[in-house]
């Protein structure tokens, strides 16, 4: 029986041309090159996905993309989802309704760290696991003493200061990576399904640029991964 064809997996990566807390952020140079694409040059080296689809509002990054990654499609971001306190699953349920796909990888250009074996391992898993899990999303495993904002401990008994290492993890969401299906945005309204996989990334690949010393930080680990 010939092999059954791979799914159509669609790489979404919002980028808005605004930034509050870098100015011009998403496409201010990095290790000699604009920001977003870093990631960009990592995805297209993905084996599994289909597409790159790059939402946008910027007419900086779209001249760019069409010089350099022609092969990229823009979608240009209607006026009504540009504003600031705009959900990231709107701008999502926007793109996907432009781009049809079996599922979604959703990454940003924020995350310039990200390598290419940990976004194909990342959807081996969720492939490997569907439909049993709905959705995949990258976490932070965290071994540290945690407070609730009144100063309840969350993940240990203070009376009892046992080594951290030997704390029961946590997981932070850190935005680096999402997987789901368009089934599961529209029923849930959000990117995170209720069955997801808990992926880990290494706290390496995992900066989200989001603060000015996030952008120092990354350059120092980009220029020590090419000592």
């Amino acid at each position: 029986m010939p092999e059954p064809n791979p799914p159509r997996i669609v790489a979404l990566v919002p980028m808005r041309h605004h930034s509050q807390r870098v100015p011009q952020k998403n496409f201010r140079l990095l290790d000699g090159k604009p920001l977003y694409q870093h990631i960009i040059t990592t995805l297209l080296a993905v084996p599994q996905v289909s597409e790159i689809v790059v939402d946008t509002d910027s007419p900086v990054i779209v001249a760019g993309l069409q010089e350099s990654f022609p092969m990229v499609k823009v979608i240009d971001r209607p006026q009504e989802l540009r504003a600031d306190d705009i959900s990231m699953n709107r701008i999502l349920q926007y793109d996907i309704s432009q781009a049809p796909a079996d599922f979604y990888l959703q990454t940003h250009s924020t995350n310039p760290l990200l390598k290419t074996v940990t976004l194909s391992s990342a959807i081996e898993r969720f492939l490997a696991e569907y439909p049993a899990h709905d959705s995949l999303f990258s976490v932070t495993r965290l071994q540290t003493r945690l407070y609730d904002h009144s100063g309840k401990a969350i993940n240990h008994d203070p009376r009892v200061l046992i080594q951290t290492q030997d704390l029961p993890p946590v997981y932070e969401e850190n935005s680096c990576l999402y997987l789901f299906s368009a089934a599961t945005l529209a029923r849930h309204g959000t990117r995170i399904g209720d069955t997801p996989i808990l992926f880990e990334t290494d706290a390496d690949e995992s900066w989200d640029i989001d603060e000015e010393i996030d952008f120092k930080l990354v350059e120092l680990i980009l220029q020590a991964r090419k000592a």
